[in-house]
């Protein structure tokens, strides 16, 4: 699959085995950034030929989502003789590829480099598009660029050992973007869902595939996020309060699974989409949705605060997508907060019962 974008072209390769990992050029021009789980999992296998001096080990958490870690890897990058001619290989999901894309971009202004996405989420969903997003002050993504890579290569394998939390995360931006499919991905989702459940190997393929190519169009028409790329973050006003106010105790794509059910409720209190499509999406969702809620405090205050500081806010009055009745997507810049707490505590009551 190959990617259209402003700066480059780039592509991205499905493999069903490790052997692309294995066979990885690892010249005296490269540096090497893997995050910690992965690291752990696959040091003997996958990585023990590169140079020590050539691998950074990165511990994947928001916290670590800076400025401060993306600087730490370019200071560490300068070390190694090439200048323009580096290279950078990083492995891991959304948060390695975040921090990484930002290091590519701004070292020599700008750096050969290649993405292994190694959770579903980041290969479904973020691995194209060329963002970059660094958390600051505590509030998610408010720093950033676009700056894509060379070459993304995703090995299904690497799902296989996900978390079942990280692997149901991944779900969440999955079951996100056959919702805004309408008709055809819900019916789809609904008949699949049990056996990505089960991570099944063909389903799993099927679905990063459909869900990259579903993304591609709104990339390539809106590289920069200015237009028509903004239906992609339905959901997400609500999921980025979501992982904020639990201090990323809810891992994104599950924030997702629960904004989507509040994006919906909220339409659905406009009598924008009838009941029945939005407990057809909901009977999904909840086979994701996997949270302790005795650990998150779900202050609404803090919600309504955490979304008000959501970057896609471009006003005091509240912006979010909603869903229509023919499951089409529109921007609303006019979401009310009572709006919001009906359908926050919608959810908050389903998942304490």
């Amino acid at each position: 699959m190959i990617i259209k974008a402003s700066s480059k072209d780039y592509e991205v390769s499905l493999y069903n085995n490790f052997a692309v990992i294995e066979e990885l050029n690892v010249d005296e021009n490269t540096f090497v950034v893997i995050d910690s789980n992965v690291f752990e999992l696959y040091k003997e296998k996958l990585f023990n030929k590169i140079p020590e001096r050539q691998l950074y080990v990165f511990e994947a958490t928001e916290e670590n989502k800076t400025i401060e870690s993306a600087l730490k890897i370019c200071e560490i990058m300068t070390n190694i003789p090439a200048k323009r001619n580096a290279k950078l290989i990083s492995l891991g999901g959304g948060i390695v590829q975040d921090v990484t894309g930002f290091v590519a971009n701004i070292l020599y202004r700008g750096i050969h480099w290649t993405f292994i996405p190694t959770t579903l989420l980041a290969a479904c969903d973020s691995c194209i598009g060329g963002k970059t997003s660094l958390n600051y002050k505590k509030f998610k993504n408010l720093l950033g660029t676009f700056y894509p890579p060379d070459k993304i290569i995703i090995c299904t394998p690497f799902f296989k050992t996900l978390s079942e939390r990280d692997f149901k995360s991944g779900l969440g931006e999955v079951v996100k973007f056959n919702v805004m499919y309408g008709e055809t991905g819900i019916k789809n989702i609904e008949d699949n869902i049990d056996e990505l459940l089960k991570r099944d190997e063909y389903k799993l393929e099927e679905f990063v595939k459909s869900s990259l190519l579903f993304k591609k169009d709104f990339v390539e028409e809106d590289e920069f996020d200015r237009g028509i790329r903004i239906h992609l973050n339905y959901a997400h006003t609500f999921g980025h309060a979501f992982e904020t106010i639990s201090n990323y105790l809810i891992p994104h794509g599950t924030a997702v699974a629960m904004g989507t059910i509040v994006a919906n409720r909220v339409a659905l209190g406009r009598n924008w989409i009838p009941i029945s499509t939005v407990e057809r999406i909901e009977n999904v969702l909840w086979k994701i949705i996997s949270i302790d809620t005795n650990s998150i405090d779900f202050d609404m205050d803090k919600i309504i605060s955490a979304i008000r500081k959501d970057k896609k806010q471009t006003s005091t009055a509240l912006t979010a997508v909603l869903m229509k009745a023919d499951m089409s997507l529109v921007v609303v810049h006019d979401v009310k907060v009572e709006e919001i707490k009906t359908a926050v505590n919608y959810l908050i009551g389903k998942l304490e019962n």
